[in-house]
């Protein structure tokens, strides 16, 4: 088994998917007004309107802007250059700049429009750096 994709909700798709092509620098593929992905190397962030929780059963199944348990994680080649690169653009956004973290990540946390959690990590220590070499 794989995991392939994780999927946001969003009642502003068009929103988002401006702000992650500028977070990540990655074409957004829009496949419809509803729905587009983002694709990387190892994994795929899909972001879907809430218009197309109907074909999941209706508006119940899940609600935009209401994310409080996940991260999206993006591996990144140095966040320090990230970090400056995006300061400005993420300066509402930012929850922690730059910080190496005790399981060997150096993180810039940020929230995204839709208030989910975003990590951007660079490996710091010889473990992490050999944990994440093949998904570079």
């Amino acid at each position: 088994m794989n995991l392939v994709s994780i999927r946001i909700i969003t009642a502003d798709i068009n929103g988002l998917v401006k702000f992650y092509e500028q977070v990540t620098r990655i074409k957004i593929v829009q496949y419809t007004p509803d729905f587009a992905e983002l694709q990387t190397k190892t994994a795929t962030l899909a972001i879907g309107s809430t218009r197309t929780l109907q074909f999941f059963g209706g508006e119940n199944v899940a609600q935009a802007s209401q994310n409080r348990s996940a991260i999206i994680e993006f591996l990144v080649e140095d966040v320090e250059k990230d970090y400056e690169r995006l300061a400005d653009f993420l300066k509402p956004y930012i929850v922690q700049e730059p910080t190496t973290m005790p399981w060997g990540n150096k993180s810039l946390l940020f929230h995204d429009p839709d208030g989910n959690l975003v990590n951007l990590f660079t490996p710091t220590t010889p473990e992490t750096i050999k944990k994440f070499e093949s998904k570079k």
